[in-house]
């Protein structure tokens, strides 16, 4: 019998009111921006009608694709999926040295000081040109955070959330091949009726300040009016 791997993809969102929800799994053998096109094409009939943000790790096309569909979508790369991208060119004895300075950069309070941080960052470092430049390239993905609060940022600089959601799938798939993909989506719809109980329609912790902030955007506050519930 013939067996062969395939990537599911999960998107995960939050609603209007900071809410969880896991809007689709998809099965495929390759991705690109074509495929994600298809996806948010597929997410959009289905009645998501504005997406804000997309926090993303480095898969191939889904910036460009879900743009294609969502033109004002803002796109963040993942910061922690950047640190493992650049710390593959750090000695480990300078792992602690360097994460730590690091923070203070995508830690800082504003843009003015994580661009002097960025500069002290970079001089620090330069003897490891590979690590510098996976940052020197994603900057803008650093810079656009501040164009929001701090608890903004706090969402969306990172995709903890989904890895949370690909963590408990991965429990599901450490139990052997499936008969066909059929399967495979029926144990993870399963494993997702769980986690819609575990999370219990509670927002996202902080959500409160998140929305507050998100309304000193004018531009922002007007696409999230037109879908609350009040």
């Amino acid at each position: 019998m013939e067996t062969k791997n395939c990537a599911v993809y999960v998107v995960l969102g939050y609603d209007a009111d900071g809410v969880k929800d896991v809007l689709g799994l998809w099965i495929g053998e390759s991705e690109g921006k074509h495929y994600w096109m298809q996806i948010f094409d597929e997410i959009r009939a289905r009645g998501v009608e504005d997406v804000l943000f997309i926090s993303m790790d480095g898969v191939s096309g889904l910036e460009e694709g879900a743009r294609s569909i969502f033109q004002d979508v803002v796109v963040q790369r993942c910061i922690v999926h950047l640190i493992r991208n650049s710390i593959k060119y750090i000695p480990s004895k300078d792992y602690k040295a360097y994460t730590a300075q690091l923070k203070k950069v995508y830690g800082a309070p504003s843009l003015k000081a994580a661009e002097a941080e960025f500069e002290r960052f970079k001089q620090a470092w330069a003897k490891y040109p590979g690590a510098v430049d996976v940052w020197v390239r994603n900057w803008q993905h650093v810079a656009q955070l501040y164009n929001y609060g701090s608890a903004v940022r706090k969402v969306m600089y990172t995709t903890n959330a989904i890895e949370s959601v690909n963590s408990s799938l991965r429990k599901v798939t450490k139990k052997g091949a499936f008969p066909n993909e059929a399967a495979v989506c029926k144990a993870f719809y399963l494993r997702i009726v769980e986690l819609y109980k575990k999370w219990n329609d509670r927002p996202v912790a902080n959500w409160a300040l998140v929305r507050n902030q998100l309304a000193m955007d004018d531009k922002m506050q007007a696409r999230i009016l037109k879908y609350e519930q009040y």
